[in-house]
C-alpha cells in the first residue's frame, strides 16, 4: 500500500493536471523491487503551462523550494533536479524532487507514451516511469542504486513467465544483473540471445553458461555506467556549486 502522505501528492498533481510520472523509490515499490524512500520523485513535463499547474500544486501542498536551482524550464532542460519540501498538514517535511532530464533516458514525451498506469479505487490513476525507463534512471554512481536495478529485473521475470513477448524477452537479456538467471533466460531464448551479442557481448558468457566470467563481466558493466554517470554529473554539480555560491552571497 503507497503511504497516504505520497498519494496526497500524486492525487494534488493529478487535480492540478500536472503531466508528471512518478519515478524513484515509490516507484520501485509498484514494480515489485521494495525501496524505502520518504521522498517523491517526478518526471515532469517542462512547458510553461505545465509548470505553472504544478506551481498550482505546490501551493496546495505548501511546498517551497528546499535548494537551488529554482524552478524553472532552463534548469530542467540543462539536466538538474529541482526540490520542494511540503509543508501542508498530511504531508509535513514531504520532499518533492523534480527531472526532466535524465542521462540514458528519453525525452519526456517518449517517457510519458510509454508509462505505466496504475488504477487505484481511492485516488484515481498512477502515471509511473515505464519499466524500462526506470531501470535506466537508476543506473547511476551510487551504490544503493544498483540492487534495485536487479531486484527490478528479477520481479519482472518472476511476474512474467511463460507469458512474454519477444519485446519483454530482449529487455531482459539486455538489463538482467543476476548471472543464474541471465544464463536461465539466454538458454531459453537463444535466438534472441544470438541476435543481442553484439550490442551486449557479455551475453556470449550467458549462453556458454560460464557463470564465473559473467558474473565479472557484469560487474564491469557496472562500473563503466557508474563512471559514465559521474563523468555526466561533473559539469552539472559545478554549476550547482557556483549557484550556491551565488545565493550565500545574495543572503
Amino acid at each position: 500500500m503507497i503511504p497516504s502522505p505520497i498519494r496526497k501528492v500524486l492525487s494534488t498533481m493529478q487535480t492540478h493536471r500536472v503531466r508528471a510520472l512518478l519515478m524513484g523509490g515509490q516507484a520501485c515499490v509498484f514494480y515489485g523491487a521494495m525501496e524505502f524512500s520518504r521522498d517523491v520523485d517526478l518526471a515532469i513535463l517542462d512547458d510553461l503551462q505545465n509548470l505553472e499547474r504544478f506551481q498550482n500544486a505546490l501551493a496546495d501542498l505548501k511546498a517551497e523550494q528546499a535548494y537551488v536551482p529554482s524552478l524553472s524550464a532552463d534548469a530542467l532542460q540543462r539536466g538538474h533536479a529541482v526540490h520542494f519540501r511540503c509543508q501542508a498538514p498530511g504531508v509535513v517535511n514531504l520532499r518533492i524532487d523534480i527531472m526532466t532530464k535524465m542521462r540514458g533516458v528519453g525525452p519526456f514525451q517518449q517517457l510519458w507514451e510509454r508509462r505505466t498506469t496504475i488504477e487505484d479505487s481511492e485516488a484515481g490513476n498512477y502515471e509511473l516511469l515505464g519499466l524500462p525507463d526506470l531501470v535506466q534512471a537508476k543506473k547511476t554512481q551510487r551504490d544503493k542504486d544498483w540492487p534495485v536495478v536487479r531486484r527490478l529485473l528479477e520481479a519482472d521475470y518472476a511476474s512474467s513467465l511463460g507469458k512474454a513477448e519477444l519485446s519483454r524477452i530482449e529487455f531482459w537479456l539486455r538489463e538482467i544483473r543476476s548471472p543464474q538467471l541471465l544464463i536461465e533466460v539466454a538458454s531459453q531464448h537463444p535466438q534472441a540471445c544470438d541476435r543481442m551479442l553484439k550490442s551486449r557481448p557479455l551475453l556470449a558468457h550467458a549462453a556458454g553458461r560460464r557463470a564465473e566470467d559473467l558474473a565479472l563481466a557484469l560487474q564491469e558493466e557496472e562500473r563503466l555506467e557508474r563512471e559514465r554517470d559521474r563523468a555526466y554529473w561533473q559539469p552539472l554539480k559545478a554549476e550547482l556549486e557556483k549557484l550556491r555560491h551565488e545565493s550565500g552571497r545574495k543572503k
